[in-house]
C-alpha cells in the first residue's frame, strides 16, 4: 500500500551516495524462460540465472544469486522455502532490538540491515555485500519497489538486477504462487513436504473461510489502521488480502471513498470523534510497528473504547503486509474465519 495509507515515518531526506560506488559486472546472457518467469537451466541452481517480475523485466545473472538483498517481508517470505538473504531493508528491529513482525523467522541478528524505516536505505552498506539482485514488493503499477528511497534509486538500481513482485490491485494467491516460483529459481525445493503441506493448509484455510462466511453473511468486518491523529477504514480494493476476503465472501465494510476503484483510494481518513460512523461486528487492527495497537488506543482513545466491536471483545490482528509464504498466510485466514464464526452480531 502507499505511503498515505498508513501513518509513516517522514523520509529522511536525500540519502548520501558516498564514495566508492561501482557498478556490477555486465551480466551474462540468460537461458529460456519458463511461464512462471524463472529460468530454466537446472532449475535455477546451476547455469544461467533469470527471474521476469511483473514489471516484464526479466533479471538476469550468469550464475544463481548468492548474496540476494531483500525487503524484509519478502526475504522472511524466501526463508520460508529455505532461502536466506545477505540483506534485508524496512521494518526489521523493533526499537528495542526484538524482530519486527514483518521479519517472520528469520534470526535478524545475522542480517546487514540496510535501513530499518522509511527512507533509510545505506548504499555503501549495499555495495558492501557485492550483491546479486535486489528484491522487493510492488504497490503501485508504476514499478516502484517498496522502501527503496524514490531519491536514490537511480543510484541503487544499478549496483544489481532487481525483481519487482506486484502486491497491487490482486488477489492474495498472485504474490503467493510468485515468491514461490522466484524461490524455485533460486534453488528452494517447492515440492519437500514442508512446501507441499503448507500449501494444503493453506487451501483448507481458504476453503473454510469461504464456508464461514456464508454461513454468517450478516457479520461485517471493518479494516483499521490508528495513528495519533486519525483511524484509518480501509476498503477491499487493491489490497491482496482484503480482496482475496472478499472474494470468499468476507462482508468487508466498504467506506465510499476506498471503493472508488481508480480514485486512488485506498481507505477513509476519520477523525478519533468520528470512529463509530461504520458499524462493524469485528475489526482487524493493522499490526505493524508503524500504527498503533488496540492496547495503545484502549489507554488514550476513549471514542475507541466505545465502539461495540471493541467493547465485545471482537478485534483481531491485520497482517497488513503479509509474509507472502504459505505457511505464512494459511494463519491468517484461519484466524479470520475463527473471528467471524465465533463472533455475536452487534446491531
Amino acid at each position: 500500500m502507499p505511503q498515505a495509507r498508513f501513518p509513516q515515518p517522514s523520509r529522511r531526506g536525500i540519502l548520501a551516495a558516498g564514495g566508492a560506488l561501482g557498478l556490477t559486472a555486465a551480466l551474462a546472457a540468460c537461458g529460456t524462460e519458463k511461464k512462471d518467469g524463472s529460468g530454466t537451466e537446472g532449475g535455477g541452481k546451476t547455469g544461467p540465472w533469470s527471474f521476469k517480475d511483473d514489471r516484464g523485466t526479466t533479471a538476469k545473472r550468469d550464475a544463481t544469486p548468492k548474496n540476494i538483498v531483500a525487503f524484509t517481508g519478502v526475504a522472511a517470505a524466501l526463508f520460508d522455502y529455505g532461502i536466506e538473504v545477505k540483506g534485508v531493508f524496512g521494518p526489521t528491529r523493533t526499537k528495542d532490538g526484538k524482530p519486527d513482525v514483518q521479519a517472520g523467522d528469520m534470526d535478524v541478528s545475522k542480517l546487514t540491515v540496510i535501513g530499518n524505516t522509511w527512507g533509510q536505505f545505506n548504499i555503501e552498506k549495499y555495495a558492501g555485500l557485492a550483491p546479486d539482485v535486489l528484491i522487493s514488493t510492488m504497490f503501485d503499477d508504476k514499478g516502484t519497489l517498496w522502501y527503496v528511497p524514490e531519491e536514490s534509486k537511480d543510484k541503487i538500481v544499478k549496483l544489481a538486477p532487481s525483481v519487482g513482485i506486484s502486491v497491487y490491485d490482486r488477489q492474495l494467491t498472485h504474490p503467493l504462487q510468485r515468491i514461490q516460483a522466484l524461490a524455485e529459481s533460486l534453488g528452494a525445493d517447492v515440492k519437500s513436504e514442508k512446501v507441499t503441506k503448507a500449501k494444503k493448509r493453506f487451501e483448507d484455510a481458504s476453503e473454510r473461510l469461504r464456508k464461514v462466511a456464508k454461513a454468517h453473511k450478516d457479520i461485517k468486518v471493518l479494516v483499521g489502521s490508528a495513528s495519533q491523529d486519525l483511524f484509518c477504514v480501509s476498503g477491499s480494493n487493491l489490497s491482496v488480502d482484503l480482496e482475496y476476503f472478499k472474494a470468499l465472501g468476507v462482508n468487508l465494510v466498504e467506506p465510499p471513498e476506498a471503493a472508488k476503484k481508480g480514485s486512488g483510494g485506498w481507505f477513509e481518513n476519520l477523525s478519533w470523534e468520528n470512529v463509530d460512523r461504520y458499524d462493524a461486528d469485528v475489526i482487524m487492527m493493522d499490526n505493524r510497528t508503524s500504527a498503533l495497537q488496540p492496547a495503545d488506543l484502549d489507554k488514550t482513545k476513549p471514542t475507541w473504547k466505545k465502539l461495540p466491536a471493541v467493547k465485545a471483545g471482537q478485534v483481531i490482528s491485520r497482517v497488513t503486509e503479509p509474509i507472502f509464504s504459505y505457511d505464512k498466510c494459511a494463519p491468517i485466514l484461519e484466524d479470520l474465519a475463527d473471528a467471524i464464526e465465533k463472533a455475536k452480531k452487534l446491531k
